[in-house]
């Protein structure tokens, strides 16, 4: 199996099972249709998808490739032993995805084209595939940049992309868990309850929780909250602007960056 035939098999099962237990341990009511839902965030991920196979080709991994056989990166000249690079490699990533995140919340014109992600009006495990096509790009770009600079092995990527997608699906994902486990996840993993407080319509949540995988750069960096002002199952998903399926339909999603968007969600200072 090639490296894309791997990352497929893995989304695929943790895609699967999440949906699965969506459907008997649902932890939020919906308040949207599931199958419109699925289809529209669906239809985003293929045109990501053909986007980024056109413009980038084998992308990260090609990335590593092309570093590894000239010697780019940190790690290409510390020559440190493979599993310690491999965890060091997938922690440091980490990290940038989650300053990305941050960045993206605290640049308005970021935000225009990250608000596509925080606009669906549920929350579950396709939400973690919901985003706007510009956004993706310049995530790719962003990424590149990083693989080219730290030097990770081709194998590192296939890793690290595993853990952050099969990650996005389980902590995007409407299912419920003990709270003595969640509480106990949480200081080293991001659970659904934690990143669902980060998909509420209040600002102050919005901006909190910013991580993917790893919990401890909210702790360590003052961006986490335990609680939402609300009982997790009474949180409403989403942003106060787009509250009606057809104002969040695929057409209005890919224009919605394009658009006056007078809420302004974004970390940047309010204007007085």
């Amino acid at each position: 199996m090639d490296a894309n035939q791997i990352r497929f098999a893995i989304f695929l099962a943790v895609f699967l099972v999440m949906l699965g237990l969506e459907s008997v341990i649902q932890r939020h009511p919906t308040v949207d249709s599931k199958t419109s839902r699925l289809k529209i965030n669906f239809a985003l991920t293929g045109i990501n998808i053909v986007l980024v196979r056109l413009f980038f080709g084998a992308a990260a991994v090609g990335a590593a490739q092309f570093a590894g056989e000239r010697g780019w990166g940190l790690f290409n000249y510390l020559q440190w032993p493979e599993g310690l690079e491999t965890l060091l490699c997938v922690v440091l990533l980490d990290l940038m995805v989650y300053i990305q995140h941050v960045v993206v919340h605290m640049i308005p014109f970021f935000w225009r084209f990250h608000i596509v992600h925080h606009s669906d009006l549920d929350l579950d495990v396709s939400s973690g595939l919901r985003f706007h096509p510009i956004e993706i790009m310049g995530s790719m770009i962003f990424k590149i940049g990083l693989v080219f600079a730290l030097g990770p092995s081709p194998m590192t990527v296939i890793i690290f992309e595993a853990i952050l997608n099969g990650m996005a699906q389980f902590s995007h994902s409407n299912i419920t868990l003990p709270e003595s486990l969640d509480r106990v996840l949480r200081y080293v993993i991001v659970t659904p309850d934690m990143h669902r407080i980060h998909h509420s319509v209040e600002k102050r949540e919005t901006n909190s929780n910013f991580g993917f995988n790893l919990s401890i750069w909210d702790r360590l960096l003052g961006t986490y909250i335990h609680d939402a002002l609300k009982p997790q199952p009474r949180i409403i998903i989403g942003v106060n602007k787009f509250r009606t399926s057809e104002e969040v339909s695929l057409k209005n999603l890919l224009m919605m960056p394009f658009r006056e968007i007078p809420e302004n969600y974004s970390l940047s200072p309010e204007k007085k």
